[in-house]
């Protein structure tokens, strides 16, 4: 098949990359492009628990609404006329996720990366991201998505990564988009030396923050907050190793639930993290043990709000609620869960910003229509 071909003309000046978050959440994939260099504009999300969250930590500013109500006029409006634009998001993934054993297409979230799809269609921007679960590439949405960006002149690359080969302590795979008007795009590679060396631990991650027994808030971060255990839990936990199951315990320890047939497949849950190993996914319930493997290392109890924050990449001063009010664990843990780690926001940062550079000052030729995918 022949391509169109042209030149993208070399010029004298860059030009800035704007953003919006589509989906912003508590501003992780903020947080990544603002350290990568570009500027981000404003953040959409519907739960009102991410306002504070998204610009105590970061410059851009937060609407509260609907992506339905969105309009392209709406962000059309806040682009500076002499940049490029990018639309990023990612949509709210329970729907998707490999946890939901009961994912349905009545659920409304279903739609959402529709509704990402339109507004991409009508502003027309010259770049993409869309971060998910990688379980969304086998749906029919997914497809139709990529398949209306290359309709409309965008270059495509999707890829599954790992996280932890970025230096994210945590083991999380993650569908990554990216998508170009100027041509060919992908997200960096890991650096040589980061593949070949240590990956990042559990113990480089939060090894350094103060002790805590079940139930305790420490003074001087009232985020490095655990949950309480139940006596038994504490026998659980206590009875627990780095890495084992409850397999590993004594019978009168053992859930009933457990003891059954259908329950003797599940054995990722009431489980130690390993120092020396990178974490497991986190959910949004990492604060509990018996959620998955989300016991400390070494001691008698679940991690903490802000360690589960660093797992996923937050700076360890990210705020997640005003300093007067109480912090909610169940709404907390959601926003850090549900988050993209910081860290792989930086890669995608810097991955556009290599793109753009490239083919900004740089007169090569552009194959028009040729999408890449990984």
């Amino acid at each position: 098949m022949r391509h169109e071909e042209f030149f993208v003309k070399k010029c004298n000046q860059k030009r800035e990359i704007y953003a919006v978050d589509v989906f912003c959440g508590a501003g992780g994939l903020t947080n990544g492009l603002e350290k990568a260099g570009i500027n981000v504009l404003l953040g959409i999300d519907i739960d009102p628990s991410c306002s504070f969250p998204y610009t105590a930590n970061n410059k851009a500013r937060f609407l509260l609404k609907s992506v339905e109500k969105i309009t392209a006029q709406d962000l059309v409006s806040i682009f500076p006329k002499n940049g490029f634009r990018l639309i990023a998001g990612c949509a709210p993934c329970q729907t998707f996720s490999t946890y939901n054993q009961k994912a349905s297409r009545t659920d409304k979230r279903w739609r959402l990366l529709g509704q990402f799809s339109r507004l991409v269609r009508e502003v027309s921007p010259e770049l993409v991201t869309m971060e998910n679960v990688p379980k969304l590439m086998g749906h029919g949405i997914f497809k139709r998505f990529v398949k209306d960006l290359e309709k409309n002149g965008y270059h495509v690359d999707y890829r599954v990564v790992e996280c932890v080969n970025y230096g994210i302590p945590q083991q999380r795979e993650r569908l990554v988009l990216l998508a170009s008007k100027l041509g060919p795009i992908e997200i960096l590679q890991p650096a040589a030396d980061d593949m070949n060396s240590e990956r990042r631990t559990v113990q480089a991650a939060i090894g350094n923050l103060p002790p805590l027994v079940a139930g305790e808030t420490c003074e001087s971060d009232p985020l490095h907050q655990c949950s309480s255990l139940s006596p038994k839990n504490l026998s659980r936990i206590k009875a627990s190793r780095p890495g084992g199951t409850w397999r590993d315990w004594e019978d009168d320890l053992v859930a009933d639930c457990h003891k059954k047939s259908s329950g003797k497949t599940y054995p990722s849950v009431y489980g130690r993290m390993v120092w020396n190993e990178p974490s497991p996914t986190l959910t949004t319930q990492f604060y509990g043990f018996g959620n998955g493997r989300f016991g400390h290392p070494e001691q008698d109890r679940a991690i903490s709000l802000r360690e589960g924050a660093i797992l996923q990449s937050f700076p360890p001063d990210y705020r997640f609620t005003p300093p007067e009010e109480p912090i909610h664990k169940k709404t907390v843990g959601r926003l850090i869960g549900n988050a993209v780690p910081v860290k792989l926001g930086e890669v995608i940062g810097k991955s556009i910003l290599e793109h753009v550079s490239e083919y900004e000052t740089s007169p090569r030729r552009v194959i028009i229509g040729a999408g890449r995918h990984g």
